[in-house]
Order: C-alpha cells, then sequence, then structure tokens
C-alpha cells in the first residue's frame, strides 16, 4: 500500500494564483524521503495538504489508505490525531501546557487511550530521554529555549508510534549534536513502527542518510516547466 497518493492536485490561497500544481505524487509505505526547494516553492503548504490542516485540493488525495475527499475538517483533525505525527516549522506548542502535556496531547485526541497504548508513559520517558528533554517534563513550554520547544515537537510528533510523520525544517534550530542525534531517533522510530517519513529541510547535507529526494519544483508545474512526475533525484 502506498502512504501517500495523490493525482491532479492544484492549490491557491485567496488571490488565486497556485502554489502547487503536481499531476502526480506517489510515496510508498515505510519511505524516508527529502523534501528540498527554494523559500516560496510550496514545500511548507505540500505539507499542510499532506496532514489535512488545509483543505484537499485534488482529483485523488489519499493518505494511509484513507482519502480525504468529503472529508471533513474535524475527520481530517480526528485522523490527523490518530495516524500522522506533524513537526510545525513554528513548533505549535499550546503555551499554557508544560512539557510532558504537550508531548502527551496525541493521546487527549485519541491516537493513544491507555487501554489501546499501555505503555505511553515508558515512550515518554524514552523519547524525552532520548530528546534531551527528561528534566523539562514538568516546566512550561515558554520557559523552554528555541532548541528545547523543538526537540519537544519533535517528541510530540513521534508519540504514538503515527503512521506519517512531516517534518518541516525540524533540525533547523538544533546544533550538530543534536541534529544528529535527533536524526537517529527519528529513523529508528520509522524503522520500528515501519512508519513513513517526509522531511523538509534547506540542508541538502542530510539527503544522502534518506532513501529518497524530491525537489518540489521538479514536481510542480508551477514552479518548473520540466516536470518530473514523483521520481526521485
Amino acid at each position: 500500500m502506498n502512504a501517500i497518493e495523490i493525482r491532479d492536485l492544484l492549490f491557491s490561497y485567496k488571490d488565486n494564483k497556485p502554489i502547487l500544481k503536481i499531476p502526480s505524487l506517489t510515496i510508498a509505505k515505510g519511505d524516508c524521503v527529502f523534501l528540498h526547494g527554494p523559500s516560496g516553492s510550496g514545500k511548507s503548504t505540500l505539507l499542510g495538504q499532506l496532514s489535512g490542516v488545509l483543505d484537499p485540493s485534488a482529483r485523488q488525495f489519499d493518505i494511509l489508505g484513507q482519502s480525504y475527499l468529503g472529508m471533513s475538517g474535524a475527520s481530517r483533525d480526528r485522523f490527523r490525531a490518530v495516524s500522522i505525527g506533524y513537526i510545525f516549522q513554528v513548533f505549535n506548542l499550546v503555551p499554557f501546557l508544560n512539557v510532558e502535556e504537550n508531548i502527551r496531547l496525541p493521546e487527549v485526541f485519541g491516537r493513544s487511550k491507555s487501554a489501546q497504548y499501555p505503555n505511553a508513559e515508558d515512550e515518554l520517558m524514552d523519547l524525552s530521554s532520548k530528546l534531551g528533554i527528561s528534566a523539562l517534563l514538568k516546566k512550561p513550554v515558554l520557559q523552554l529555549s528555541i532548541g528545547q520547544q523543538q526537540r519537544v515537537a519533535a517528541a510530540r510528533a513521534l508519540f504514538g508510534s503515527p503512521g506519517l510523520i512531516l517534518a518541516d525544517e525540524p533540525t533547523s534550530a538544533l546544533d550538530e549534536d543534536a541534529r544528529i542525534s535527533f536524526l537517529d531517533l527519528i529513523f529508528a522510530q520509522v524503522a520500528r513502527e515501519k512508519s513513513t517519513l517526509v522531511f523538509v529541510s534547506h540542508d541538502k547535507s542530510l539527503a544522502s542518510r534518506f532513501s529518497k529526494t524530491l525537489s518540489l519544483p521538479e514536481i510542480n508545474e508551477v514552479k518548473s516547466s520540466h516536470l518530473v512526475h514523483g521520481r526521485t533525484v
């Protein structure tokens, strides 16, 4: 089964100027995809579409075997909570919650109810230890540094073993050692759970660690007259 299968994607914001025009995009289950492109090429917009944060705008839009077409916004929200881990570029941490409460938000929305996921406490401790934030679990997130907040956002996205992980510049605020540790953790998590990863970054030095690389200008007709249908480069 493909994790992502999209046909005839066309997306515009209010000015009706196309941001994305992708005839075909297919990503197999278990793939680790490095997605790159210049600023303004639509990378974050594409992740917003894949996560269901933005309304789907395609003839076919299947994520983990579920079609977004005809699915309400509330249904997409529930599906995202259960099946998708999203590391937002701006973190999207809840400011009035502490670190542990932010990491465990997926439980609140149904991904890891204790009856369904009895090892939530162990996973919380494992993730927080590997990301170097275990001493911060009771600390308000607004008291954290930017790098610490980014690691909290990463732990929340990985918590509950989602089938699809979307990462928008997840290492931008990390130093080199923390960046390597984070990549090691996310690849180990993906391999263990047979998840699919779509990882957006400007840092092309990371690309060699991924099984596939996609250049958004090459799959997006808006930015490139030479379209390559979902091929790896």
